[in-house]
């Protein structure tokens, strides 16, 4: 009895320490310009700057541009435009932060997930793509059922089809079990049209989303510039009608509109010249989509009085209103095109953070298979346009909205967090950091304090909290960077430098957890469930299967084919 209680305790001991070795796991970093020829088939590097920097407006612009411009305005009045140019600036910081990690690392699949791996240890990086591609999958049922609506209302606009489209086709479904089931036929069937494309090559799929962004781009264009002769500048005051913290909110809300441009990154192993050319194409999609977002609050807020905008459809209501009917059409093409592209690029971003995981054999290998002729991860592809297909068909997912964006949130946090954490010199010898612990735990408790500081700052911004502990949560904030500012020695990374490190990740990582602080509470709920989800399917499969690559041993990448330029 004695011995099977020693071998149960000891066999206990055993798979806890073998999970925690296995956890801790890190990746080092190879040369940027490595290309070290992997098993199977290969992605083929077919993506040029422009290419880049569409995937990244295609990403970010979607219906919304036409939508919560007018929606937020409502609150905000005039100053939404102040709400996006803060908005724009907090994700510049996030974009920084990508736009130096994307330059650093060998030019593979993997974004978030991947310099999570290398900075930080192999279960965390599990624990972002599982909580980001909660945020994809959903996120991709509800633009899929968004989009059949607009592309049903874009059909109504012919008067012969008006009224002849059942719900079940397009707008919302045909509800079952008080709403639990809501059948849309539309959707999926979109969705299939969406992953063929992507599925049968890069450079087609690009074209497809390079023409419908372009599209999109010049119709918000023509609106803005049809819209500016339509301005009266005395509906433009009072600017900010209901005080700078309408302002703020509206910031906090229209935050959400730029999220897209990490999908740059994503596009690392299948673009022509990643080092030079993934930074630009984050900066310049996000700075493309900031002043498209702004020009459009300044010409609806200008044309018609903030109290007059409509909910659902303000900006077209706005040319309606002036008697502009032919611009009311464009618009519903722009949010078709819109829609589109979001779902299109989403669903490609997707399949590369899979194929990503299955390299690694966090993941079964079915998932890294990539076409030999094609050249693209169909099995990856398939898998998430079939996941989006059954939810978007079977379910009103416009429900679950309000779970979205926190892990989105947290993986710019965690982003952010690797480039300071990737700048770190090694301290074995130096009497920098305290005696108990090392300067790499002294500085990761210091993030943890910032996130903590920026959490508790919003929960007290949002329920309107003593003024008090805002200033306590910022100043352990503050105290937090001092110290990772100056208990830490910091070296140059190869590539493109992110500017102002430690301190502009420090305030990226502040704001991205204040943001998602404004979260509903269901919504961290999800994160709390998922994350010890995810813990169980990594213990029960990832840390057996993963690749055992850690920060003692040279890691190989799985290098591409790369045409002729």
């Amino acid at each position: 009895m004695g011995l099977n209680d020693s071998s149960s305790s000891s066999g206990g001991r055993s798979f806890f320490g073998g999970f925690w070795s296995a956890a801790l796991r890190r990746k080092a970093i190879g040369n940027p310009t490595d290309s070290v020829a992997g098993h199977g088939g290969g992605l083929v590097r077919r993506l040029g700057l422009f290419e880049l920097i569409l995937i990244g407006i295609g990403a970010s612009i979607g219906a919304g541009i036409f939508v919560v411009t007018g929606t937020v305005a409502r609150d905000a009045g005039p100053g939404v435009a102040i709400s996006f140019a803060l908005a724009g600036a907090a994700c510049v910081l996030n974009a920084l932060c990508y736009a130096e990690l994307s330059s650093r690392f060998p030019a593979v699949v993997g974004g978030a997930y991947l310099y999570t791996y290398a900075a930080f240890n192999e279960l965390m990086a599990f624990l972002v793509f599982i909580q980001l591609m909660l945020d994809y999958h959903i996120g991709a049922a509800s633009i899929a059922r968004s989009l059949a609506s607009y592309f049903v209302s874009l059909l109504e606009l012919l008067p012969f089809l008006r009224g002849h489209f059942p719900s079940w086709i397009g707008h919302g479904g045909i509800e079952f079990f008080g709403g639990v089931v809501s059948i849309n036929i539309l959707a999926p069937i979109l969705l299939i049209l969406l992953t063929l494309i992507l599925c049968y090559g890069v450079k087609e799929s690009s074209a497809v989303n390079s023409f419908m962004t372009a599209t999109k781009v010049v119709i918000v264009i023509v609106v803005i510039f049809a819209g500016a002769f339509e301005v009266d500048v005395s509906n433009w005051s009072p600017f900010a009608p209901n005080g700078f913290k309408a302002v703020i909110t509206g910031a906090t809300v229209v935050f959400f509109s730029y999220v897209g441009f990490d999908a740059v990154a994503n596009s690392a192993e299948e673009s022509k010249r990643p080092q030079r050319d993934l930074p630009i194409g984050i900066l310049a999609s996000l700075f493309v989509c900031a002043v498209l977002y702004i020009g459009v609050c300044l010409v609806i807020t200008g044309m018609v009085p903030y109290k007059l905008l409509g909910e659902d459809a303000p900006l077209a209501e706005a040319f309606t209103a002036k008697g502009l009917k032919v611009v009311s059409v464009l618009i519903s093409i722009g949010a078709v095109a819109g829609l589109a592209t979001t779902l299109l690029v989403g669903l490609y971003v997707q399949s590369r953070l899979y194929l990503g995981l299955s390299r690694d054999g966090l993941l079964p290998s079915v998932f890294s298979k990539v076409h030999p002729l094609r050249h693209t991860p169909i099995h990856s592809q398939v898998w998430v346009g079939l996941v989006a297909g059954i939810m978007a068909g079977l379910f009103n997912v416009h429900q679950l909205s309000h779970i979205l964006s926190v892990g989105t949130l947290t993986g710019y946090s965690v982003v952010s967090a690797c480039v300071i954490t990737l700048r770190w010199k090694d301290k074995v010898s130096s009497q920098v950091s305290v005696k108990c612990i090392s300067a790499r735990c002294e500085g990761i408790i210091c993030l943890v304090i910032i996130a903590f500081g920026g959490f508790l700052a919003g929960l007290c911004y949002r329920f309107s909290g003593s003024f008090i502990i805002i200033i306590f949560a910022v100043a352990m904030a503050i105290l937090g960077a001092v110290a990772v500012q100056f208990r830490q020695d910091y070296a140059d990374p190869p590539g493109f430098s992110c500017p102002g490190v430690p301190i502009v990740p420090v305030l990226s990582i502040f704001i991205n957890i204040f943001l998602s602080a404004q979260l509903h509470e269901e919504g961290w709920y999800r994160f709390v469930i998922v994350s010890l989800i995810s813990v169980g399917i990594y213990a029960l499969y990832g840390q057996y299967h993963a690749n055992p690559v850690s920060s003692e041993h040279s890691v190989v990448y799985h290098g591409v084919p790369s045409e002729a330029a």
